[in-house]
């Protein structure tokens, strides 16, 4: 069926690798290249260059991939109409989940779920927030659960359910511990760990310096929160982290506005939910906390 040959060609584009693509989509990779030869043979042209190790996606594969992207789409959401019909919480519900999150916030909901509807089979991607909101805005991922954007999208549905404070935290021997109430002028001659400037928390905390006239110190960027920690343990730097990583280190009591970063989930506001969604939906409102002021 050319759906199969469609979803071969969809993730050789997307990990440019045979045998990635192989791992993703549990084939071997002669049954990979089969796929992508049966299309080739179908379309009259190569969809992909093979130039030693690398994959490169040919101008005829370029123009196939949003289509055939679409096409999957609609087959999924075809089965899950079926199956919504009836009333059943079933099919396949995939999942866009940070990695803080997926570590301290969502353990339980996930449990819960497992238990709760059980015919639903989960796909859990974890990734960086800002891959998440790409893999919904692609139709990829039916719900994302993330740190959210400053900045809402329009073609976006997204909900706050967690506010997640951030805390100002050195090492306990490190120069700024032994300072009552350091200001960020003082904060800003240091050495700071931050997540890459292009994620969400990195714009928060950088957009409040910038409001300050206050140029930053980046020793290391890394968009594990749990190796900032690390880093900021060992004395390489100060940080703003969540009250989840705060134990063993020093927090500074800065004269600053909270930093507050939303944590909730997103989808396209133009796609009907599944029903597996929104009974994923419903247990994430249930955790929901009033907004800090």
């Amino acid at each position: 069926m050319y759906d199969a040959h469609l979803a071969a060609f969809v993730a050789v584009a997307e990990q440019r690798s045979f045998s990635l693509a192989a791992e993703q989509l549990h084939l071997t990779q002669s049954a990979v290249s089969k796929r992508i030869a049966l299309l080739e043979e179908r379309f009259g042209q190569p969809l992909f260059d093979r130039i030693g190790r690398q994959v490169l996606v040919t101008e005829a594969g370029a123009a196939l991939l949003p289509h055939a992207v679409a096409i999957l789409q609609r087959y999924r959401d075809a089965g899950q109409a079926v199956s919504d019909s009836a009333g059943r919480v079933a099919g396949q519900l995939r999942l866009a989940i940070s990695h803080h999150l997926g570590l301290h916030r969502l353990p339980a909901v996930l449990q819960q779920y497992n238990r709760s509807y059980p015919e639903v089979a989960l796909a859990v991607e974890f990734m960086d927030s800002e891959q998440a909101y790409a893999r919904v805005l692609r139709g990829d991922c039916e719900l994302a659960v993330v740190t959210l954007a400053e900045q809402p999208q329009a073609r976006l549905v997204e909900q706050p359910i967690w506010p997640d404070p951030l805390y100002f935290v050195c090492a306990p021997d490190h120069p700024l511990a032994q300072l009552a109430a350091p200001s960020l002028a003082t904060l800003a001659e240091q050495p700071l760990i931050l997540p890459g400037s292009a994620t969400n928390t990195s714009a928060l905390v950088r957009e409040v310096f910038a409001a300050a006239q206050l140029p930053l110190q980046s020793a290391i960027s890394t968009n594990y929160l749990e190796t900032i920690k690390t880093m900021v343990a060992i004395g390489m730097g100060w940080s703003l982290l969540p009250a989840t990583l705060c134990s063993n280190l020093q927090q500074l009591q800065v004269d600053c506005r909270p930093i507050v970063r939303q944590l909730g989930y997103l989808h396209l506001a133009k796609r009907t939910l599944s029903n597996a969604a929104n009974q994923f939906v419903q247990l994430l409102e249930a955790q929901r906390q009033p907004t800090l002021s």
